[in-house]
């Protein structure tokens, strides 16, 4: 598996990360069993960052990730994860976000007890709350960094400008964003410049639009009762025809190149820039080593055109949140 930097931050981290949240939640039941397999040979094929945050299942992930770490040499892991979504304790959905720096301090001990680790490698605000300046959350952040506890800390879903005043506090290593063929329009413009000119890296999350441009999904029927997709916008009804257009017009030209539709995108995404990062989330092995292959590839010019041509930008019908999601993006 080949590295990439973290930003200026001075680590290096597998070129594709591993989005853990799968395993426990959003995509139909879980398979601890299977998810332990699978982090196996993440670690035989070398993938050393792995994603995780406490909203994951309640913390449910973090649990998983900590007792499959335990025993394993910590600095052969790069372990990132996320606070600031709370849930409602009755009906256990997402309710608000808690930026405080109490909760910052809350949050972060009781993600090191979930994972079983002294340090988290990269700690990220998961989503911002404008209600709380973003200078006082990274400060407490900050002291987090001072006592030992996190290494580097992250931002997801936020603005430029908001990057900009939470970096002028404590250097932001990674800014988390979804990125992807089907999804360019948070990231590429404003965001981008930003990050390049702080040495900010982007971590790409859905880099595979939610399992859609690996073209794992050719129906609704497919999904399961319980996986998320059926209530996201781009698996609507209305909308899962026209996207499917695309994904089919993504494989033909895969195939012509000689390799997966999910290879050509995260190759894609790859040649974006040595600074994106991305962390494709599956709880399957067969998916994990597709995956992983795509960090070989060598794509001329002109297939990375016809990539992108095959998906061109805002072709992809529906939003990529529900209503209530989309609106705890982008502050």
């Amino acid at each position: 598996m080949k590295n990439r930097r973290l930003g200026g931050s001075g680590a290096t981290v597998s070129a594709v990360g591993l989005g853990c949240m799968g395993m426990s939640i959003a995509y139909g039941p879980a398979d601890p069993a299977e998810a332990r397999r699978t982090l196996d040979r993440a670690a035989e094929l070398g993938i050393t960052f792995l994603d995780t945050a406490d909203a994951y299942g309640r913390g449910a992930n973090e649990e998983l990730l900590g007792s499959w770490l335990d025993g394993r040499a910590r600095e052969s892991f790069f372990l990132a994860t996320k606070f600031g979504l709370r849930h409602d304790p009755v009906s256990g959905r997402v309710d608000r976000v808690d930026n405080s720096p109490e909760h910052v301090k809350r949050a972060c001990d009781a993600s090191l007890r979930r994972l079983g680790v002294d340090h988290i490698d990269l700690y990220y605000v998961h989503r911002r709350s404008p209600e709380v300046p973003v200078e006082e959350t990274v400060g407490a952040m900050a002291e987090l960094v001072a006592a030992g506890k996190v290494r580097f800390l992250g931002l997801s879903e936020v603005s430029s400008r908001t990057l900009r005043d939470a970096h002028a506090v404590h250097p932001i290593s990674a800014v988390q964003m979804e990125y992807s063929l089907a999804t360019r329009d948070v990231v590429e413009g404003d965001m981008l410049a930003t990050c390049r000119e702080l040495g900010t890296a982007v971590v790409a999350y859905s880099p595979l639009g939610r399992g859609m441009l690996a073209g794992a999904v050719s129906s609704r029927e497919e999904l399961s009762e319980g996986d998320n997709r059926l209530r996201w916008p781009r698996f609507s009804a209305e909308n899962f025809d026209r996207n499917l257009a695309l994904v089919r017009a993504l494989e033909a030209v895969a195939g012509e190149i000689g390799c997966t539709p999910a290879q050509a995108a995260l190759g894609w995404l790859l040649a974006q820039g040595d600074d994106i990062i991305p962390i494709p989330g599956t709880k399957r092995l067969a998916r994990l080593e597709e995956n992983a292959a795509a960090v070989e590839l060598v794509m001329t010019p002109e297939q990375l055109a016809r990539i992108g041509d095959a998906v061109p930008a805002g072709a992809v019908a529906g939003a990529r949140y529900p209503e209530q999601a989309l609106s705890r993006l982008g502050h």
